[in-house]
């Protein structure tokens, strides 16, 4: 267990649930939280991959705490309600939710097809909307929590390599913004998690190389560490700050005719 789950600032983790568990990121995140001491509820979309993240997770945290979860395609938000009340239901209450599901879509199929674009702006903001407004009106309620996405400097400024999937992540980004102010004066931590280059099989198309790149196991651990310190906002790894801080400041005028 690491020192920070002992400062008197620490949020406690001890019932998570987690969206999108079977997701690289989420995985390791995962692990690192029963590491901590926490009990999950995990929800992902593939039943056989979910199915072996419990076995592993459960070996890993013994049997003095509950692991458990339940497989769902979180595209369908009528059933969101219920995924939570599962949870709620087998951990006790909630300490706290990450919502880490999500793809990386193929900008240039999306720009010649409407349907595909919109269909990648459910999966990567609506539906993550959906989540955020049940879970924040039932921590608010409780006047306890923290709220962790895992948005993306994509979402700092369109590029016309990847714009459908930076405007979905752009509107988490802003709507967590507002839920952070709004959750404030209820005690309710809102963590935005905006990672950069990232090693899972989502980039698996993406020429890898340089120091840009992280792990999972590297994300994970500071996504761990911003939920326990309520965080606002932090960019995986810490470098992307001041990177993104400069594209955002570069002036429109040259920035449209840049190739990024």
């Amino acid at each position: 267990m690491s020192l920070l789950s002992f400062t008197a600032s620490a949020r406690p983790l001890r019932r998570v649930v987690i969206f999108g568990a079977t997701s690289a990121i989420a995985e390791q995140t995962a692990r690192q939280l029963v590491a901590h001491g926490a009990s999950l509820y995990c929800i992902g979309r593939d039943p056989d991959k979910l199915q072996a993240l419990l076995d592993d997770l459960r070996v890993r945290a013994g049997d003095a705490r509950r692991i458990d979860g339940c497989h769902a395609d979180l595209n369908h938000t009528d059933g969101h309600g219920a995924l939570i009340d599962a949870a709620e239901a087998h951990l006790g209450s909630l300490d706290a939710a990450l919502i880490a599901h999500g793809s990386l879509p193929d900008q240039a199929a999306c720009q010649g097809n409407a349907d595909l674009t919109l269909a990648q702006c459910q999966t990567n903001a609506l539906s993550t909307v959906s989540l955020l407004t049940h879970l924040a009106n039932r921590m608010e309620a409780s006047r306890h929590g923290v709220l962790a996405v895992i948005s993306s400097v994509a979402g700092d400024r369109g590029r016309q390599s990847n714009y459908v999937y930076g405007a979905a992540k752009g509107m988490v980004s802003v709507f967590l913004q507002g839920l952070r102010n709004r959750l404030a004066g209820a005690g309710v931590a809102v963590v935005t998690v905006k990672p950069g280059f990232v090693d899972t099989p989502m980039t698996a198309d993406i020429n890898k190389g340089g120091p840009l790149w992280a792990t999972p196991e590297q994300v994970a651990r500071g996504i761990v560490s911003a939920m326990q310190r309520g965080k606002s906002v932090v960019y995986l790894p810490w470098f992307w700050h001041p990177i993104m801080l400069i594209i955002r400041h570069i002036p429109e005028t040259l920035f449209k005719r840049l190739s990024l």
